[in-house]
């Protein structure tokens, strides 16, 4: 796996945007909590770390992996709200299903920040086990929550 060569947490940021001024919205999946509330804690702190203030992190709730589009969407249509991050976890079962729900997911995000114009960032994880989940949730590979933050603050920079 990619992440087995690289931590999901370490990063060079050479910014030249001041993100103390910039709101960001992070939009987070309730399905696979365990998960998603360690990679929403690792984009929360990254945040924070890099400049931002908490009064400009919106966080926004929804269901599941699915809604992130939609849920993005709302937030990205917000004239106060400079980037998204989406953050969820679709574990592989033993059905099609996670095939569907990671496609529509990776395509819903894409096309909302192509709709609005601002970085919509794909937080989601889409391993195998619940285990590769948390080793990407803080674990031994990182966390992909301050990835997609760190993601989103080099998009503002365009």
């Amino acid at each position: 796996m990619a992440t087995a060569l690289k931590n999901l947490s370490d990063y060079s940021l050479q910014s030249s945007i001041d993100v103390s001024s910039k709101t960001f919205a992070i939009v987070v999946a309730e399905w696979n909590a365990e998960v998603t509330e360690k990679l929403y804690e690792g984009a929360y702190q990254t945040l924070l770390k890099e400049g931002a203030k908490p009064e400009n992190i919106v966080r926004k709730n929804v269901p599941g992996s699915f809604e992130l589009s939609l849920g993005a969407q709302w937030m990205a249509a917000r004239n106060d709200v400079d980037a998204v991050i989406c953050i969820g976890c679709v574990i592989q079962g033993d059905t099609k299903h996670f095939d569907f729900i990671c496609e529509a997911v990776a395509h819903g995000i894409t096309n909302v920040g192509l709709k609005y114009s601002k970085p919509v960032i794909f937080g989601v994880l889409t391993p195998n086990t619940l285990e590769q989940a948390l080793d990407r949730a803080g674990g031994k590979h990182g966390n992909k929550g301050d990835e997609a933050a760190i993601t989103a603050i080099k998009m503002l920079q365009f």
